[in-house]
């Protein structure tokens, strides 16, 4: 389900009878048509199970179902919005960020450590990720929040791309990722240059980067 994008903090999606989407609750704008917006208690696509996973995770976030046939513009705190679109592969992504994205795709959670090992999990902690981040697989459109903009960054084998850990915001396609560090002598005396950790993505796919280190 393609989204319009209004301006960077607004896009409009079109409802279709048959087809469902999910959105954060509370980011609905404004609507024309027949549209109606109920609590989502069943996980999106992927079930009870998958919603259980992402609660016992601490990654799921409220979603509204969103139904009918109309037209509906969302965002959300004067967020910047990137919308990405999926051909079949996967998105990570945490829960929070997520605005509005097409009911057709496949909700999960992954565990950190699965990509980095123990590192993975420091990477959790240092970006304040915790230990999970939610992944939607298939094809539709991810309507994604931001601080201060957004660009995408492509990663093509061979070149992999080195991302600071607070301006991460997600990545997609065939990518593994790591935390690295840079950790020398002048910043255990504190006179580093701030940047000790990079998360390098490597693979073919494309990750997004904000225009600030700051948290939803």
């Amino acid at each position: 389900m393609p989204f319009r994008e209004i301006n960077s903090r607004m896009v409009e999606a079109t409802i279709a009878p048959g087809r469902r989407m999910f959105s954060q609750r509370g980011a609905m704008l404004a609507y024309r048509g027949e549209v109606s917006f109920t609590p989502n208690t069943q996980g999106g696509q992927g079930g009870l199970g998958a919603m259980i996973g992402r609660r016992v995770a601490g990654e799921a976030a409220p979603l509204m179902t969103v139904s009918g046939q109309g037209t509906v513009l969302f965002g959300h705190g004067g967020h910047h919005i990137q919308v990405v679109n999926l051909t079949g592969d996967t998105l990570y992504v945490e829960a929070d960020r997520l605005l509005a994205f097409d009911g057709s795709l496949e909700q999960g959670t992954m565990f950190m450590g699965s990509q980095g090992g123990v590192m993975g999990m420091v990477r959790g902690q240092v970006t304040g990720q915790g230990l999970f981040t939610t992944t939607l697989r298939g094809h539709g459109a991810v309507a994604v929040m931001a601080h201060g903009g957004v660009i995408e960054l492509p990663i093509t084998p061979g070149r992999p791309v080195h991302v600071d850990p607070q301006a991460y915001v997600a990545h997609h396609g065939e990518v593994s990722n790591k935390l690295s560090t840079a950790l020398g002598w002048r910043d255990m005396v504190g006179r580093g240059s701030g940047e000790a950790f990079q998360l390098e993505l490597s693979g073919s796919g494309a990750v997004y980067v904000q225009a600030s280190e700051e948290k939803l």
